[in-house]
């Protein structure tokens, strides 16, 4: 570490980049920048992103400024890292789940209050427009369909209009040039929205059509509580419902009426999503369902693929096999291909009607079985599909721990008469199972969330019927909830998602550790 000209006084001062003062003019900077990015998140609502941004940044500052804390400039990028792409989404997804943020509750009370009070209605004068061309700027003409009189504007930009308000005068003839079309109009519609055309008499109009301007007023208005909207059209009142998170009508006597404004607002709903998972038949028996399936599906995967990369790796090591570079290089190849090319094919192979597999069924058994329409066998097609993607990686692993178990046991074995069968159940086997067992429980978690295979295979299918949300019978809890987050009949149900995934957390993390637990690994 070098010392400071302070630190040392006989020694020369440096030239002034090589000093402290550029580090600090670069921390200065940079604290600028932050409180300026904090500030503008904050002023947006992004409140979880203007915290974690002044944390993760204010950390950093400290942590490459202060010399005291030097050491921790190696496990800062690790920890940000961590907190930024695994601790934050868990935050904002348990966040979530404590509201009622859908496709139609996305903005804050404030924001969704300021777009209702843009919304416009026509309240008086009518008159189609033009825009003609002028050098390089237009005019617009209006002309009264009721008495034919036109008012016409003087030459503005398009572009970069300089003032908003264009003041018309009576002219009988149209400007000189050709009229712009349809399209112009639509191209630079998002301009002609923002100006006003005030004619002589003060009236003040807007663009209502692609060939109207109309006098318009505010649709809503805020009433004296600042809070409740008037419709300035029908006079009905609307209030913010803290409970559905939407302005709802109210009668005289203040009661809830069933008309609602939209958007909405997002509102903290406590438990209401966790517990709509419990008391909702049509949530609950589908979410029991398919968690049951979760598991079985993880489990069958783990077994399968052991099973069968296990018997397959003993195969390809027999030294009276001719030929095993051959078998071993065909075996792999299904880890080598894409998983999704793997499962699109797979598709296509047990289609019901033209697939190869019931096509060969057929002419050998005589039945075609629905691959995609009964559950039981779609669950099955799932299981073989998802077999064929995994059991090259365990045969890769058991091939390199067969290396490793000693000659001498088969040796001895073989002295003492065993048979093949015998040497694989008490020998193989239990030398090959303790290693593989973190590996096999990295799996069950893989495959409880294996969101690819379900999504391009059956995504979900067949439907069960009855259901509050769209489910499946092949569904996984990690598809059920995209479906739900995504794909919801009544609007997509992003806090009801949420409180899915935090318990899909909790359940992954519990049969974590009961697994972790149960295979004697050491926490500490």
């Amino acid at each position: 570490m070098s010392l400071s000209h302070a630190e040392y006084p006989g020694a020369k001062p440096g030239k002034w980049w090589q000093s402290d003062v550029l580090k600090w003019l670069l921390i200065g900077a940079c604290s600028l920048f932050t409180g300026y990015l904090v500030v503008l998140m904050y002023a947006q609502g992004e409140y979880l992103f203007a915290m974690l941004t002044l944390v993760l940044i204010g950390a950093g500052l400290y942590v490459f400024a202060n010399r005291k804390a030097y050491a921790w400039r190696y496990v800062y990028p690790g920890m940000a890292g961590m907190g930024l792409f695994v601790l934050f989404p868990l935050i904002c997804t348990i966040a979530i789940a404590f509201t009622n943020y859908s496709s139609t509750n996305q903005l804050t009370f404030e924001r969704a209050q300021s777009v209702l009070l843009q919304r416009q209605f026509a309240s008086g004068k009518t008159f189609t427009f033009a825009l003609y061309p002028a050098a390089d700027k237009w005019q617009l003409q209006l002309i009264n369909p009721n008495d034919g009189k036109a008012y016409v504007s003087a030459p503005f930009s398009l572009t970069v209009p300089e003032e908003p308000r264009l003041a018309l005068q009576p002219q009988e003839q149209a400007p000189a040039g050709e009229k712009a079309t349809l399209r112009v109009i639509t191209q630079n519609r998002q301009v002609l929205n923002t100006l006003v055309a005030v004619l002589p008499d003060g009236d003040e109009l807007r663009m209502s059509s692609l060939r109207q301007f109309s006098a318009t007023s505010p649709l809503y208005s805020l009433d004296k509580d600042g809070e409740a909207l008037k419709n300035n059209q029908t006079g009905t009142l609307y209030r913010p419902n803290t409970d559905t998170g939407f302005y709802q009508a109210v009668n005289a006597q203040g009661q809830w009426q069933t008309e609602s404004l939209s958007p909405g607002f997002t509102v903290t709903t406590g438990w209401k999503n966790f517990l709509r998972v419990i008391n909702d038949e049509g949530i609950r028996q589908p979410f029991v369902s398919i968690f049951i399936w979760t598991i079985i599906f993880s489990v069958l995967t783990v077994i399968f693929t052991v099973a069968v990369g296990m018997v397959l790796a003993c195969l390809v090591q027999w030294e009276a096999l001719k030929g095993k570079a051959i078998y071993r290089v065909m075996l792999i190849l299904p880890y080598a291909v894409p998983s999704f090319i793997s499962i699109l094919i797979f598709k296509g192979l047990f289609n019901q009607s033209f697939g190869e597999i019931n096509m060969m069924l057929s002419h050998l058994f005589g039945i075609k079985p629905a691959w995609f329409s009964d559950p039981l066998t779609a669950k099955s097609m799932i299981l073989i599909v998802n077999t064929w993607l995994g059991y090259p990686y365990m045969m890769i692993l058991c091939m390199g721990l067969l290396k490793a178990i000693p000659d001498d046991l088969y040796e001895a074995s073989a002295m003492d008469g065993a048979s093949p069968f015998q040497n694989f159940f008490r020998i193989t086997l239990p030398l090959l199972i303790k290693p593989l067992t973190p590996l096999m429980i990295a799996s069950f978690a893989f495959n409880f969330n294996n969101f690819v295979l379900i999504q391009l295979l059956t995504n979900g299918g067949p439907d069960m019927l009855g259901t509050s949300t769209p489910a499946g019978y092949t569904d996984l809890l990690v598809s059920y909830t995209y479906r739900i987050a995504f794909e919801g009949g009544g609007g997509q149900d992003f806090g009801l998602a949420a409180a899915i995934a935090t318990l899909i957390f909790l359940l992954v993390g519990a049969l974590a550790i009961l697994n972790l637990k149960a295979s004697k690994m050491n926490f500490d």
